[in-house]
């Protein structure tokens, strides 16, 4: 039984899984070393060293889930404690929680910093699946299957705007919309889905307004001023993005070497999260960027294989949201890097410096394998049993 089961895990998406986050770990000791002494006054090593940590606990969260049944996720009661839980932990945020990048997100407990928004994702992939998955019998019935699990959608992006942090806010939102495209529902349904989303945009408007120069701060405005023309403003909104081009522009075919790059030595501001990727291309060249890109196509490609494969809806709708993140997350980062959309500080999947982001993305991933495992597994072993 043990042999057929380990021999239905999908052993291409573990090992892309790790390599990524390793070449992610040598890529942050080489942007962070100088950030680390001339901006937080620590040692060279001192981002490496906790990264160092958070890759090993993401191995073991990795392996928990990909041993655990992903099928008791949509049992009841776990949803109900999941649901509570986050929203209790994003609104706990906004009473006694620590600013960081101008967005009140965080909780710092003595050395250890969470991120509840970071976790929200994973929990509207999981409850929007099951919802979804238990309701296809009435998926387009506007009351019963269709209007719940938006409500709780729209409750965790509003919340998470509030902070303000309008990057999570906006994956969160691209992650709900995905599942539902995928739900089975049909374009009626989502014609009223988009018809109602409009009326909710003009009631909030007034509110937008009053609000305005909490929403449209100076520096949110200095990112759209910084994008639509940074060399105009390379002393102040555009300063980023030019330096971002820079490093990408010196990396060339081969790049300038690892560890050799000049952008990192405090011209980029965040060299080891948010502008790693800069980085990567500016040390490593083109080559760097491919073994990026490709990794992370290769993990989102293989999630919508599965998806496909998978006969089941909750592990179906499970996988296509889970790759959906990861492709959402990399395309925002790279996007915002090279100057394709406006900046907004949302870290590169697997490769950036963060606890949070990857110990999540490392449940996320032990899920998929594990939905890729039982659909493996069901196909081919138990299939043969009733023949």
């Amino acid at each position: 039984m043990w042999k057929k089961v380990l021999k239905s895990y999908d052993y291409s998406i573990i090992a892309a899984f790790v390599l990524l986050c390793l070449f992610g770990l040598m890529m942050i000791y080489s942007a962070s070393s100088v950030t680390a002494v001339q901006r937080y006054d620590v040692a060279s090593d001192f981002f490496y060293n906790k990264q160092k940590i958070h890759v090993i606990l993401a191995m073991f969260i990795f392996a928990g889930a990909a041993i655990f049944p992903y099928r008791a996720y949509k049992n009841s009661k776990f949803l109900f404690l999941i649901v509570s839980g986050i929203i209790g932990a994003l609104l706990m945020v906004l009473l006694v929680g620590t600013v960081s990048n101008n967005a009140k997100s965080w909780f710092r407990l003595g050395g250890l910093s969470i991120q509840p928004a970071e976790f929200a994702k994973l929990v509207i992939i999981i409850y929007m699946s099951a919802v979804y998955a238990k309701k296809q019998k009435y998926i387009n019935s506007f009351n019963k299957g269709v209007t719940p699990p938006v409500i709780l959608l729209v409750v965790i992006c509003m919340i998470i705007a509030i902070q303000p942090d309008f990057g999570t806010a906006f994956i969160i939102f691209l992650i709900g919309c995905t599942i539902i495209l995928t739900s089975g529902m049909k374009f009626k349904s989502m014609w009223k889905l988009i018809v109602l989303g409009f009326m909710i945009a003009v009631i909030l408007s007034p509110l937008a307004l009053l609000k305005k120069d909490q929403i449209f701060t100076t520096e949110k405005l200095g990112r759209v001023t910084g994008f639509l023309d940074p060399f105009q403003h390379v002393e102040d909104d555009g300063y980023h993005l030019v330096n971002s081009y820079l490093a990408i522009g010196s990396g060339g075919i081969s790049g300038t070497g690892l560890g050799q790059s000049i952008q990192k030595l405090g011209y980029l501001p965040e060299p080891h999260t948010d502008f790693i990727m800069a980085v990567i291309a500016e040390e490593l060249g083109a080559l760097g960027v491919l073994i990026v890109i490709g990794g992370l196509g290769f993990i989102v490609l293989k999630g919508i294989l599965v998806a496909n494969r998978c006969e089941d809806p909750f592990g179906s709708m499970m996988a296509i949201g889970i790759s959906s993140m990861i492709g959402i997350q990399a395309a925002i980062n790279l996007g915002g890097l090279s100057g394709v959309i406006p900046i907004t500080g949302v870290t590169l999947p697997f490769i950036s410096y963060g606890g949070s982001s990857l110990l999540l993305l490392a449940g996320c991933m032990g899920i998929l394998v594990n939905i890729s495992m039982f659909s493996k597994f069901d196909r081919v072993y138990r299939k043969k049993q009733t023949i």
